[in-house]
């Protein structure tokens, strides 16, 4: 990987912050797990989704396949923070952002594994259970489906994201390695 390229590259995106980092450095938590089951309307409806990913000893294992990641920020001001819909309207420019950096990786020859915002809505209704994914090379699980702590990681690489006011704080995870097969197949 030409890291000096992928930096200059990653610098014209509207990211607040990005960081390197090894996947060992990644903090799981059945915890994370018990809140996506327990508060999230979409869990068990799309493949992005638990139970679809995986147990989180299984998402475990599978991230740790990649031994290198990039951590992606960005920031949007809302009007009114509680107003889901206008927050959650932030989100597609995002994850628009998470696959142009994830493309950058890809064109350096890496194979990507993408985690971000929250479950897939590539499609109107997903095809879980009943058929496999549509769209598997664009569906991106949540970081959080796979029970991974990102704030963690954040405050390991001293990166902010308790910003107050109506300051909306995304994260992605892009988990990459040398080319070599599909690693959402993988078990």
């Amino acid at each position: 990987m030409d890291r000096a390229l992928l930096e200059r590259q990653l610098a014209e995106l509207p990211l607040a912050q990005y960081e390197f980092f090894e996947t060992e450095e990644l903090e799981f938590s059945e915890r994370i797990r018990t809140v996506c089951e327990a508060e999230c309307p979409r869990y068990g409806k799309t493949w992005a989704c638990p139970p679809a990913v995986g147990t989180v000893g299984e998402c475990k294992a599978r991230c740790l396949r990649y031994p290198e990641g990039l951590l992606l920020v960005t920031l949007t001001e809302v009007e009114d923070i509680a107003d889901m819909e206008e927050t959650l309207a932030t989100r597609p420019a995002h994850e628009a952002l998470t696959h142009e950096a994830a493309a950058l990786l890809r064109a350096q020859g890496l194979e990507v594994m993408g985690l971000s915002t929250d479950s897939c809505a590539i499609c109107p209704k997903c095809s879980y259970p009943n058929a496999p994914c549509r769209h598997p090379e664009q569906m991106y699980p949540c970081v959080e489906s796979h029970g991974i702590v990102v704030t963690a990681l954040a405050e390991k690489h001293g990166i902010d994201y308790l910003y107050g006011g109506n300051v909306v704080t995304w994260f992605s995870l892009l988990l990459y390695r040398e080319e070599r097969g599909d690693a959402m197949g993988e078990s």
